[in-house]
């Protein structure tokens, strides 16, 4: 089978003909949990799709499910592709008001939900979602008496297995009628500028993407990886579902991903995404605990980590590593690096990866320093994933890379990045069902961010078009590079610069809720909680380096005149993050007017 014409419901076919045997998926969060081979999971797809259908699920129909990285949802989620159907994952931080535009919008008739968790987000707006018909529970326990719209995954999955006993070649038949260009799956935008939109893609978009990302980066089949991250992310999509089906690897999901250390350590997997803030609390979390290790091995360890940079960024700058510095690296690498490798379980990486937002260039470089080489990717939803990349024998440290196959990136007049080719979305869902293109006659989508393309075509974002800094002095900044050098320092969690129509930058600052305690812990500072310590004398002054820090490296009009740290951890529960842990600017502006006025009071 060819790979680039097929659809991901032929391809899993595919891989349980030729694969049956291999792992498919495997569960981290269940103890003892059987491992799901490729074979295993075609019919327990086969037999949810079956399910489904007797559902009432038709083609071209939406189907939400709202639940964490387990076996499960991944089964779902093929078992409604496999009817034509468009499953979409909705992130299970939604309030009850966006869920019900969710399901309303998309017009779903049938609903997949994890348990009592999300359920209690649905229930206040159940009776106003005309369409919903069915509602499927993972958590048969959590279903609400009486209510004849709940059916449990167990009995649909045992319904769905009669079905398919009875007549085999009817799941087979309904995946040979589905074509390249058909609707695969729909993501809802994080609205981080309005109201959510849903992005539908293609097969012939995902199956184009996983294999050009796969043959970019010479990668193998049977890749391990961790889905860990919300399936709602295009990113762990790709990785978690339409990669794996592509090269057929093996998934192991796991529900909490605040649990993704110790998972690293279990599976020690080949591939490994981290969106920024992953990377960037690993970098902090290493370098506070090498404040407390003897003074001989930090130094080695310091050692070492300077080498392998040396020789990353001649490498990033397209020279060659003499043979002298090879050598001492090489030996660096060996014993000093490679156990902490071991010890974070990230031994048998073959691609890291980062995307969502810009990785700050220290935090590459720290890494790199680990023997780690972190390829940076840019994408959307709507470019179904990565659009450009940096791979291991073609990258340039602070940027995102290079198109990738059959990928045309290039710059309108205002400096907006244009993209076309077989990745950008079949369009935008609209309200009565239809699907409406967001290209222009030649094909071309406009991403609304902002970046620059140098002599060798690598690719560098600046800013969101709709983010940018316009002082009232006239002068155009990007916040993204002057939060990205605040949160360099371990303390700070979160940064937003603000200064658009004033007089210059300002910011406001949230300490780490997991950092800042372990060093106040380590200074001999006995207050726990972020409130205290944002307070505390200490903290204020190292605060104060890390601005002066950032500023040192910035134009005069970028430099934060003035700062405020805030007593309260962000995060999308509280509304100040997406999802995606990007920031939702226009909530935090609205929400702390009245700490950004007083940092322009006189």
């Amino acid at each position: 089978m060819d790979p680039t014409t097929a659809t991901i419901p032929a391809l899993l076919r595919r891989n349980a003909a030729e694969f049956g045997g291999l792992p498919a998926i495997t569960s981290l969060d269940v103890e003892g949990a059987p491992t799901l081979t490729w074979a295993e999971l075609c019919e327990q797809v086969a037999a949810f799709s079956r399910g489904l259908a007797d559902l009432g699920l038709r083609a071209g129909q939406r189907m939400i499910i709202m639940a964490p990285s387990r076996p499960e949802h991944l089964i779902a989620d093929l078992a409604a592709a496999s009817l034509a159907a468009i499953p979409c994952t909705a992130y299970s931080t939604l309030s009850s008001e966006q869920v019900s535009y969710v399901v309303n919008h998309s017009a779903a008739p049938i609903a997949v939900l994890a348990g009592p968790d999300e359920l209690a987000r649905w229930q206040p707006v159940l009776d106003g979602m005309p369409n919903l018909e069915r509602i499927v529970m993972f958590d048969a326990a959590a279903m609400p008496d009486g209510d004849e719209r709940f059916v449990s995954y167990a009995d649909v999955l045992e319904r769905g297995a009669v079905l398919h006993a009875a007549e085999p070649h009817a799941f087979e038949r309904g995946i040979a009628e589905i074509r390249p260009d058909d609707p695969l799956a729909m993501i809802y935008t994080s609205g981080t500028t309005g109201v959510p939109k849903g992005v539908v893609v293609s097969h012939r978009n995902a199956v184009h993407e996983a294999v050009a990302m796969q043959t970019l980066h010479n990668a193998p089949k049977h890749l391990t990886n961790i889905a860990y991250l919300p399936l709602a992310h295009i990113a762990e999509r790709v990785l978690s579902i339409y990669l794996p089906i592509v090269h057929a690897g093996h998934v192991h999901t796991l529900d909490d991903p605040a649990d993704i250390i110790t998972a690293l350590g279990r599976v020690r997997p080949q591939m490994f995404f981290g969106v920024p803030r992953v990377w960037e609390k690993m970098a902090a979390g290493l370098k506070n605990m090498l404040a407390g290790v003897p003074e001989e091995k930090r130094t080695a360890l310091v050692q070492a980590n300077e080498l392998l940079q040396q020789g990353y960024k001649l490498r990033s700058t397209g020279q060659e590593v003499p043979a002298d510095l090879a050598a001492k690296i090489e030996e660096a690498d060996r014993t000093v690096l490679a156990p902490v490798r071991q010890l974070l379980g990230l031994d048998q990486i073959v691609l890291a990866s980062s995307g969502a937002a810009a990785l700050p260039v220290e935090v590459l470089y720290f890494i790199a320093g680990l023997g780690i080489e972190i390829q940076e990717v840019w994408g959307l939803s709507e470019t179904t994933g990565a659009a450009t990349s940096n791979c291991a024998s073609a990258f340039k440290a602070g940027t995102v890379g290079r198109p990738i196959a059959d990928v045309e990136v290039r710059l309108a007049d205002d400096g907006e990045l244009l993209v076309r080719g077989p990745i950008v979305f079949l369009g935008y869902l609209q309200e009565d069902g239809s699907i409406e293109p967001a290209t222009d006659t030649d094909g071309w989508f406009a991403t609304g961010d902002i970046g620059t393309i140098d002599e060798d075509g690598f690719v560098s974002i600046t800013d969101r078009k709709k983010e940018l800094i316009i002082t009232a002095g006239g002068k155009n900044i990007a916040p993204t590079r002057i939060e990205g050098l605040l949160k360099e320092h371990p303390l700070i969690g979160q940064a937003v610069a603000i200064g658009d129509s004033r007089p210059y930058v300002t910011a406001l600052i949230v300490l780490d809720d997991e950092i800042a305690p372990a060093w106040a812990s380590a200074k001999g500072i006995e207050a726990a909680d972020v409130a205290t310590l944002a307070e505390h004398p200490e903290v204020r002054a190292e605060i104060d380096r890390a601005v002066q820090a950032a500023n040192d490296r910035l134009a005069r009009v970028e430099q934060v005149k003035r700062y405020r740290v805030l007593t309260t951890a962000w995060s999308p529960e509280s509304g100040e993050l997406t999802p995606t842990l990007k920031l939702k600017r226009r909530v935090i502006t609205e929400r702390y007017g009245a700490d950004i006025n007083a940092l322009y009071e006189v």
